[in-house]
């Protein structure tokens, strides 16, 4: 998803910056549900309020609704014909390359100085090691920011 936010909320249309949505994709990712339907209703409520956020939440799930709602019954129907499988075999490999293009877009923007890198090598280390939940590892993340912030660079970040 990252790829068509970054085109459509900060190229087209504007809305956002690509840092403010790094921002909004990291609280999506620690709030329980679909990112995409976190990130539009951050951005919708922060352009129109209360109705922006329901908008923009409606307008991500509707078309999701649609689109899984067929897939749903092309699975059921005809998942044992060849020509599905091989689609779905295709789209695994499409999501990869979605998903690391994700990766190297956060990793521009997100990973600075030794600190950063220091994030990532401990989160990747715990997380493939001793198999520790998500969870530990944001709360983990975020408290190394703080404190990173307080304690190394003399203050909070503004």
């Amino acid at each position: 998803m990252m790829p068509v936010l970054i085109r459509e909320l900060v190229d087209n249309k504007s809305w956002t910056t690509v840092d403010k949505l790094l921002d909004y994709y990291a609280i999506g990712q620690c709030t329980p549900g679909i990112i995409a339907v976190n990130v539009a209703t951050f951005i919708g409520y922060k352009r129109k309020g209360k109705l922006g956020g329901i908008i923009a939440t409606l307008g991500v799930i509707t078309p999701s609704v649609l689109i899984m709602s067929i897939a749903v019954s092309l699975i059921n129907t005809g998942f044992d014909v060849k020509a599905v499988q091989h689609a779905f075999a295709g789209i695994r490999v499409v999501v990869i390359a979605l998903i690391l293009n994700t990766v190297i877009v956060l990793w521009k923007r997100g990973v600075k100085g030794f600190f950063g890198y220091f994030i990532v090598i401990f989160v990747l280390l715990i997380s493939i090691i001793f198999k520790v939940s998500p969870v530990f590892i944001v709360l983990i993340s975020a408290f190394s920011g703080i404190a990173n912030a307080i304690f190394l660079k003399g203050g909070m970040i503004k």
